[in-house]
């Protein structure tokens, strides 16, 4: 039998714990919680979606009194969102539908827990509910080339 310092084999079992908490952690959070990695909402061609569909006219549509949604379009030439303003209610809940038609791009809202990756070719979707006044600035949080600082955009809650 191999001898193991009374320290190796204090770190190795601190090592076999942690690596069980961490399996507990991740089988808990899947399949109780049911938490699962955000997959596309839909796929679209990125080089026929600036004009067909929802993307071609991107912009703010009413379903309902308090409902809403938002069809947002990243692009980066030039580098910037369309539409770079959206006025909504206060009270309203809008889904926010948004695709880049060539790099990968960013979609922040500020002040909210809205943070999506958007691909070419996938539509991404979040659902927030404004119940406060003010600008909500929108920004693009992935690096997508030498015009990134120019991606933003306001959310105004009136």
């Amino acid at each position: 039998m191999i001898h193991v310092n009374t320290y190796e084999r204090w770190w190795i079992g601190l090592s076999i714990a942690m690596l069980a908490v961490f399996a507990v952690a991740i089988a808990v959070s899947g399949f109780v919680l049911g938490f699962k990695v955000p997959s596309p909402e839909a796929r679209v061609d990125p080089n026929t979606v600036a004009k067909t569909g929802n993307f071609a006219n991107p912009g703010l549509r009413q379903l309902a009194p308090g409902k809403y949604e938002a069809y947002v379009r990243a692009e980066a030439n030039p580098w910037k969102f369309r539409p770079e303003k959206l006025n909504v209610p206060v009270g309203s809940t809008v889904t926010f539908y948004v695709t880049s038609a060539d790099v990968q791009h960013g979609f922040k809202i500020a002040g909210t827990n809205a943070n999506l990756q958007v691909l070419p070719g996938q539509v991404s979707k979040v659902t927030i509910t404004f119940t406060t006044k003010g600008q909500y600035p929108f920004i693009c949080d992935e690096y997508c080339g030498v015009g990134h600082q120019n991606m933003f955009g306001t959310i105004t809650v009136e």
